[in-house]
């Protein structure tokens, strides 16, 4: 039987790469990406053995420190040399080397190590809100910016890269073998550069894992930003910390996973006249708690409902007999005028704040809204007191259009201990939405599923 070529050992080099075109193997000029071993040396101890790619370890090794906790500052490092024929980095620094230490090693290619993989627990938690906003538009700019740095990435194949990008341009940028290797490497950059990461956004090539999630948070990362997956217990670490997390940057597509609120979507023109509602704080009996701040996307689900709504009304107003429950939302937030009157009084006291003439009421739960229906039912406000669509189990009078007008005919059915919300549909003028044309804006009238016992919620959120 005849050899492939590179069978034979006595040539010397490298043997050839055969690539398949379909057809036949034939050779290929493809290099391997390298791997170096690189053994640390810290104050006279042997630490560790970083696997790792050849060039800039200076970086390598002082963002290695940095993030297992021995150094805090360029001034703790007295010393830091690296010999790259032998293969290692000698280092002196500030205090000693923990007598006892025991090494993890981490995921992902370049068989990382690690004697202190963070953890979410007893970390800074930023706020949500921390940091500036991102748009949509700054993470394709920021991807494309890596990809473009990435001429190793792009010839070889096999490395991984990771950049802070400010906004504008990517500030570090780093590649190697390993993903938490760049990690690393960005930080011993902005340790070494005197460069601030609080509220950056951390770009990577890279599966997001666990140990780079924390090390993220670590340095402040607002944002990670990966163009593919992360990790389950990523995704946990990052909605601890309040870290905003995009996987699949990919054409003009993302998936965000947690801390949505911080991706400023750029919104169409909002529904002029019209302010939007979101009535909350009702008993949730059968779910015996708070529905509104069950947890959804990365957040809760009147956060997800307000932000939607911010993108239509110009105004906002959460209607709730509990005002203080909900003082994490940045928008108005009214006391009913009639307790314990439930979604009816919400209205009213909606209806009495409201700086518009018309108002659009949904419920806490409702987080699908179908901003095209929406702008259709307040469309047709103009010659009547209340637009109400229908669904499949009839009207849904919580997911309808109001005008200042009907209110003599609300404050009449709360005064007589009337609570429903149709109980004064009949002394003002409706107009019913028939089911054939919500379904042209919302055909699987997503728009009006709601939850309200845990069994629908764990349903409603393992099918999301």
């Amino acid at each position: 039987m005849s050899r492939l070529p590179g069978d034979d050992a006595k040539g010397g080099g490298a043997p050839p790469v055969l690539r398949y075109d379909g057809c036949r193997l034939a050779p290929v000029r493809h290099l391997p990406v390298r791997e170096v071993p690189v053994a640390l040396t810290v104050n006279g101890i042997a630490l560790a053995t970083l696997i790792a790619s050849p060039h800039d370890q200076h970086f390598l090794v002082a963002g290695f420190l940095r993030m297992q906790g021995l150094i805090r500052s360029a001034a703790d490092l007295l010393t830091l040399s690296v010999c790259d024929d032998l293969g290692s980095a000698s280092v002196r620094i500030r205090g000693d080397v923990p007598d006892r230490i025991t090494p993890t090693i981490t995921s992902g290619c370049g068989a990382g190590i690690s004697f202190h993989v963070p953890a979410s627990g007893g970390r800074q938690v930023q706020h949500p809100s921390a940091g500036p906003s991102v748009s949509p538009e700054s993470l394709f700019s920021a991807m494309d910016a890596l990809a473009r740095a990435s001429e190793a990435y792009r010839g070889s194949g096999g490395i991984h890269s990771a950049g802070a990008w400010d906004g504008e341009r990517l500030l570090l940028f780093a590649e190697d073998i390993g993903r938490h290797n760049t990690i690393d490497r960005i930080a011993g950059q902005a340790l070494l550069g005197g460069i601030d990461l609080a509220g950056r956004i951390l770009v990577s090539s890279g599966r997001v894992s666990s140990e780079m999630a924390a090390k993220a948070g670590s340095l402040g990362i607002s944002v990670i930003a990966s163009r593919t997956s992360p990790t389950d217990l990523a995704v946990r670490i990052c909605g601890e910390l309040g870290i905003t997390l995009v996987g699949y940057v990919r054409g003009r597509r993302f998936n965000v996973y947690t801390h949505p609120t911080r991706i400023a979507a750029t919104a169409a023109e909002r529904i002029p006249g019209v302010t939007g509602v979101i009535l909350a704080g009702g008993s949730s009996g059968r779910m015996r708690s708070d529905k509104a701040l069950l947890p959804y996307q990365g957040g809760r689900f009147i956060e997800a409902i307000h932000r939607r709504m911010a993108e239509l009304f110009d105004e906002v107003i959460v209607s709730t007999g509990e005002t203080a429950r909900y003082d994490f939302l940045p928008c108005r937030r009214v006391t009913d005028l009639y307790p314990g009157m439930g979604a009816l009084g919400g209205i009213h006291a909606a209806l009495r704040a409201s700086e518009s003439e018309k108002i659009f009421v949904v419920a806490c739960d409702m987080p699908h809204l179908a901003p095209d229906l929406i702008r259709h039912l307040c469309s047709l406000i103009d010659e009547v007191d209340v637009v109400v669509p229908e669904g499949e189990g009839g009207i849904e009078p919580l997911h309808a259009v109001y005008r200042k007008g009907v209110l003599p005919a609300v404050e009449d059915a709360l005064r007589n201990g009337q609570c429903r919300v149709v109980s004064f549909f009949d002394r003002v003028r409706i107009l019913r939405v028939s089911l054939a044309e919500v379904e042209r804006f919302d055909p699987c009238l997503r728009a009006f599923r709601n939850i309200n016992t845990p069994e629908e919620y764990y349903r409603f959120r393992d099918g999301e």
